[in-house]
């Protein structure tokens, strides 16, 4: 009768062991590399003039076509251009004349290879 038991359990390790290695891991998955943002002009909490213009730039997973800049909620009209030989890319753009005497967080949303999406910024005072 021991040497049934012992026969059981066997099999039934057996048996029972696949399930343990169903989702074991993930280098089956691709993981989600966001975009990056640095190089903020102007630096973070500077005052600058109305109407003043800004650049930063954006890691070269990002596509550049789906980067959006808004400042204060107020959408802002950018160039994007390949920066360093296509490692990168050089964003400008200008503050709208209709934010004055107030801070405004320059807002980045992108999205990168894989379908990850990113955002960033930085705050800014902008003098009246």
């Amino acid at each position: 009768m021991k040497r049934y038991n012992c026969l059981w359990i066997f099999v039934l390790a057996f048996i029972t062991s696949p399930c343990w290695a169903y989702g074991g891991g993930s280098s089956s998955t691709k993981a989600c590399a966001k975009p990056k943002f640095t190089d903020f002009i102007p630096a973070e909490n500077t005052e600058v003039a109305v109407g003043s213009n800004f650049s930063f730039s954006a890691s070269a997973n990002t596509h550049p076509e789906s980067i959006k800049v808004t400042a204060k909620g107020l959408p802002i009209t950018i160039k994007v251009s390949p920066k360093n030989a296509g490692n990168s890319f050089e964003v400008t753009g200008t503050l709208p004349s209709s934010l004055k005497a107030t801070y405004a967080r320059i807002a980045i949303d992108a999205d990168a290879q894989g379908s990850c999406n990113g955002g960033g910024g930085w705050l800014v005072k902008i003098a009246e």
